[in-house]
């Protein structure tokens, strides 16, 4: 791994201990100018690792605790009339003047405030009242949702899921990291101890490098011939969309870019694949009842599909 990236995953070890894979993850992802959505339960550590992350990128934070009585104009603001000047002002929503939005139990709110999510994550910009706000560089989003069947939960429209780049899960500390956070904590807040190592610019720049990684055809094809086995297995309703052909593309290169290459071998592909499809991936009526995972469909896939001899490239 790069010795700046390399950095910033050891300062976000600080406060969250044991999960360097899901850190390592969520970099790429924001390396890749994608949003990330947790399926966790609480207390796992979602916002301290928002936190640290904004802290070590040098990224302003916000967070937004969505629950039914979040209205969109929380999210993307509003238009209020101003009486000195006769014109309406506009009022900016937490979407504004961020760079890491934590958005949390996203899956609480209402879909009519789920939506106005949309505009934010795909275009990087809100529309208010026929006026058009852009949004600052980066922006990402990281939300959380509870396991949907519990208390006040409803599942995310597709068109909102298939916007989430990956979907991870931090889950509960083995024995050793559990005990790691108890000893931090009889010190005080580990959050305190975590530093800046890198600039807004810094991963600006970052992303671009990583845009700059080359995929040969080869690795197209590859990325192709997955997502339309997705769409063929006789277990799903719905496979990989177009939009998560082109994230994995992003991801695989971003992966590439942290083990130090320029270019993308399927190993990359295979390491992300599940992280970026699995939530786009509808299960038939059957495989659900059958205990089928689309988990389990995905890794049928990368053992079925062949996997491109790239040296001949």
């Amino acid at each position: 791994m790069q010795k700046e990236l390399e950095r910033a995953v050891r300062e976000v070890e600080k406060a969250i201990s044991g999960k360097r894979t899901v850190i390592e993850k969520i970099l790429m992802a924001q390396l890749s100018d994608g949003h990330i959505l947790l399926d966790d339960l609480p207390g796992v550590g979602k916002t301290t690792l928002a936190v640290a992350l904004s802290r070590t990128l040098g990224l302003n934070y916000h967070r937004i605790q969505f629950t039914p009585d979040v209205l969109p104009s929380d999210i993307i603001g509003f238009s209020v009339y101003n009486r000195d000047t006769g014109a309406f002002a506009y009022q900016p929503g937490v979407v504004n003047d961020t760079n890491l939005l934590l958005g949390d139990e996203i899956n609480r709110t209402s879909s009519k405030t789920q939506s106005a999510l949309l505009e934010a994550m795909e275009e990087r910009q809100v529309t208010v009242d026929g006026s058009t706000y852009p949004l600052q560089k980066p922006f990402i989003v990281i939300a959380t949702q509870n396991n949907v069947g519990t208390a006040g939960t409803q599942t995310l429209p597709y068109a909102q899921v298939d916007r989430f780049l990956v979907r991870l899960s931090l889950g509960y500390p083995d024995f050793g990291a559990q005990m790691e956070l108890l000893r931090a904590r009889q010190g005080g807040d580990p959050l305190a101890s975590v530093g800046q190592t890198l600039t807004r610019e810094d991963v600006t720049r970052m992303q671009g490098e990583v845009r700059a990684v080359t995929a040969k055809d080869s690795i197209l094809s590859y990325l192709t011939r997955l997502a339309l086995a997705s769409r063929e297995h006789p277990m799903t309703e719905i496979g990989v969309s177009p939009r998560g052909v082109l994230f994995l593309d992003r991801m695989a290169k971003a992966h590439a870019y942290l083990e130090g290459r320029d270019y993308v071998v399927p190993e990359d592909v295979r390491a992300i694949f599940a992280d970026v499809c699995a939530h786009r991936v509808i299960l038939t009526q059957r495989a659900r009842l059958s205990g089928v995972t689309a988990e389990s469909v995905l890794a049928e896939l990368l053992a079925s599909v062949e996997v491109p001899d790239t040296r001949r490239d």
